[in-house]
Formats: C-alpha cells, structure tokens, sequence
C-alpha cells in the first residue's frame, strides 16, 4: 500500500509521528507523476528537485522536534495558472512558455507554511478558458478512468492527479465551474469557495469578478483541510472578504438531522434550459439526494427561473473581462515578441502566434461586446441577468440550506467530441456557471457510476455565501456512508 492512499490527516498524522518521512512521501509522489504522466499528461512540469529539498528540511524539523504544519509532507499539484516563485507558471499558453514568477502566491505561501510541497504544476486549458483541458499548449489531458476521455477543464490535470492517486491533494481555479466539473469527470471532491473567502493574488487572471481558487482531493474532509490553510483576508487582494474562519473541518462532525435541502426543478428538465440530463446521471444524482435525507435532511423544491440564462450570461460576462485582463500579453510589457516592420504588426503577430484558437475567440467576443454601440445591450444586459440570478439564490437560501444537484449534465465527453461545437461544450457549465456569477459556493462529490460508461458521476452542493461549512457537513457526512470517493482507476 502507497502512503499516498491514506487520506491527507492519516498522512500528516504519521509524517508528524515520524513514522512517515517526508520524503517518503515525496519520493512516493515523483514516482506517480513520472510513471503516469507520458499516459496522462497531467503535469505541464514537475517541481522534483525543490520538493525533495523541501521534504528533507522538513524531516529536519521533525527530528528537531519542531511544529510543521497542518500539512505537513503532504504533496501537492497546483495549477499551473498560479504563480510559483522559481518555478516555470505557464496557464497553459505558449504566450507564458518561459514565464518564471519572482514571488509564491498567497495561498502557495500558505501552502508551504502549513507543510504542502508541490510536486508539479498541472496542465489546464490556455488561460482557463475551457471546459476540458484539451485548449492547453501543452496537450489534452486525460481521464484516469479513461484515456479516450477527457479529464474535463479548465482544472483538468489538478483533478486527474488526484484521480490518479499521484497527489493526494491539489489546488485549481474555478471561474465558470473549472474545479467541480473536472471533480465530477474525474470521481474526486472539489470545492468552489465564496467569492472573496481565498485570495487570489497570484492567480493570472481569466475574468477577474468570477476567479476563485479551490482545493481539490479525494474526500471532503480532505478539502475542508486544505481550506483551513487557503482562506482567511489577505491584504494584497483587494476583493479578499474579513470574514471571519470557522473551523471547517470540525464543522464536518455535524449531523444533518433539520438539514433543509432544496431541489431547483429546472435542473432536472431538459427544457427549457438545454441542459441535456443524462438520465444515468439524473438518477446517480436523485440516489444521493434519497441519502441525505436518510443522515436527516429534507428535502425541499425550490425554483432558480433565471438558471436557463447562466451560460448567456456567463459567456458575455468572462470574455469581457478575459478581454480586458489579457490586454497585458502583447510583447511588450510579458511574454515572448515576435518581430514585424512596425508596432502594431509586432503586437498583432504576438498575440495571432502565442494565443491558442479558444483564447483568441474569447477576446473577439470580449472586445466585440464591449464595442461602442454594444456594451449597453450586451455587457449591461448580462450584468442586469446577473443580478437576477443573484437575487435567485437569496430567495432559495430564505427557505433552504443548501441546494442539490448534478455536477454537469453528462458523464466525460470523448476527446474531440466537441471540437467543432464550441456551444455544446459551453453547456458542460449549465449547472455550475451561476454560482460564478452569484458568488456562493459550490461542492462536487462522486456519487456513482454511469450504467453506460462505467465512468464517475458528480454531486453538486451548493450553499449560500460564506456557508462553506454546511457544504462540508452535508458531503462529509455522505461519504461516512458511502465509498464513492474511495474508488480509484485501474490504471492508478
């Protein structure tokens, strides 16, 4: 047995004994990435000698008898849309092929203070910009469950890492539904946290008013570790919440006994939201509802009408802003430049040569709806359907807890499926966009397997803002009773 098979407590527990060494775990680790990344190209780069430097000193602390961290030797992915000080932070793009950062983001500082090491920076689609990692330069990533499939996106190769037992843990991004749809395709748990509730400083921006990082792990209570370490205010981001931090793990001792639960009927109609339900998927979903209302929940229905309008709303909101953010790659101030007889032939040419086809179409539709003329009938328009959907959620959580649902419509997609349909692959995102856009948190957890593919099926738990701990409650008490999160791929 790998002693990356215990649960991220289990493995801090005996690294802090020292039954474990750090470097056990690393070693561990390395060894997973390098034998699985050729199949699944998981990783854009590893992080092997830093880690192994940073294991030993750890093991020297221990022995030194000094305190390490509530994460101690636990090795990590992280995506490679995040900075990492020294280490190549690429989002996927040829436009940041040789980028080095000069500093850690937050919540890799965190990271390293509480004791993760990174073994490796996991691919995604250019920029965030997708929803299936097959948009990154560096190639498609595949599921571990199947190699003809996707691993989903934009967080794809910090899912698969975990799915295939290479990192215990890994931390993502999520601007449209980037952890919890790879969380579903992939059987692991993936959290969405409140917009502001993690710092997002360090993280190269996609659409800066959607943006949140998350951590990503076998288990619920796996996360709610992590999230433990990733929140809390931080100065340098000026969107970052002073909400106070519960004890999230301790939260997931909880009973569900008065639980209210509600039911949005719009996520189980094919129409008129165009959702496409699976009906393998509908009753995955529908069985894991029965069993929270076994642990005590109710179940109650609740209407969302303005959930049919999340992924018009959501797909003029991001690529207005990713329009704006991504101004700054143009040979000039970042990046690689390509030479032309004048200025603007130099940045034209940047941009046509280093941006992918997904990041271009997103900047075209951007800077077309943010065009004189357009913006009031487009951005106003969206950014009015985003208040209603806002205002959706704060009437449910009047009479619910949480809200339950699937993941995504669908199972994962074969690679290319929906190479030439970008619209069916913006519909991956039909059940997770609006919590972007209202900013309340989201869970994905597995809760069965397709009777078609035999491939995993996602949860969705959705909570009102600042309500990570009843989502925590909810999914952990789930997975005391069942042991969907603990299959793992034959190929693992």
């Amino acid at each position: 047995m790998s002693v990356l098979d215990n649960s991220i407590e289990q493995l801090v527990q005996q690294v802090s004994a020292g039954e474990v060494t750090a470097s056990q775990c690393v070693d561990e680790s390395i060894s997973q990435l390098k034998a699985q990344n050729p199949t699944l190209n998981a990783f854009v780069s590893d992080c092997e000698e830093a880690a192994r430097a940073e294991a030993a000193a750890m093991d020297a602390k221990i022995a030194a008898g000094e305190n390490v961290g509530p994460l101690a030797g636990v090795p990590i992915a992280i995506k490679d849309g995040i900075c990492t000080k020294g280490q190549r932070t690429t989002a996927g793009s040829k436009m940041l092929e040789n980028f080095v950062p000069p500093y850690d983001a937050t919540i890799v500082q965190r990271l390293r203070a509480a004791g993760a090491i990174c073994i490796g920076k996991a691919n995604l689609d250019e920029f965030a910009m997708g929803s299936s990692t097959e948009n990154s330069f560096f190639g498609v990533t595949k599921n571990p469950w199947s190699a003809d499939c996707v691993a989903g996106g934009s967080s794809g190769g910090s899912a698969a890492a975990v799915a295939a037992g290479i990192s215990p843990a890994s931390i993502g991004s999520d601007t449209g539904g980037s952890i919890r749809q790879p969380a579903s395709f992939c059987g692991i748990t993936g959290v969405k946290p409140t917009y502001g509730r993690v710092s997002r400083y360090g993280l190269i921006a996609f659409a800066s008013s959607l943006d949140q990082i998350g951590p990503m792990a076998r288990s619920a209570k796996d996360c709610a570790i992590l999230m433990n370490v990733l929140s809390g205010h931080d100065a340098k981001d000026s969107t970052s919440a002073r909400n106070d931090v519960p004890d999230f793990v301790a939260d997931c001792d909880q009973n569900l006994k008065g639980l209210r639960i509600g039911i949005c009927k719009q996520y189980f109609e094919n129409e008129p939201d165009g959702s496409g339900l699976n009906e393998n998927v509908r009753s995955g979903v529908m069985a894991a509802i029965e069993q929270l209302k076994e642990l005590g929940a109710e179940t109650v229905e609740i209407d969302l009408p303005h959930t049919r309008y999340a992924v018009p709303t959501y797909y003029v909101v991001a690529p207005c802003e990713a329009s704006s953010n991504l101004s700054r790659f143009d040979g000039v101030r970042y990046t690689s430049r390509e030479q032309a007889k004048d200025l603007i032939g130099m940045y034209s040419k940047t941009r046509k040569v280093n941006f992918g086809d997904e990041v271009i179409r997103r900047i075209l539709l951007g800077t077309y709806s943010l065009s004189s003329g357009y913006d009031h009938e487009l951005y106003k328009k969206a950014s009015q359907v985003r208040r209603l959907i806002k205002n959706d959620y704060d009437a449910a959580f009047e009479k619910v807890d949480l809200i339950a649902g699937p993941t995504v419509p669908t199972t994962a997609f074969k690679i290319g499926e929906h190479a030439k349909d970008p619209l069916a692959m913006y519909l991956a995102d039909v059940f997770t966009a609006s919590a972007n856009l209202a900013g309340v948190p989201g869970i994905s957890l597995p809760c069965g397997f397709s009777a078609d593919d035999g491939l995993p099926i996602g949860l969705q738990l959705q909570a009102n803002m600042f309500g990570e701990s009843t989502l925590f409650r909810a999914a952990h008490q789930y997975q005391t009773q069942t042991d969907w999160h603990l299959k793992r791929p034959q190929s693992s």
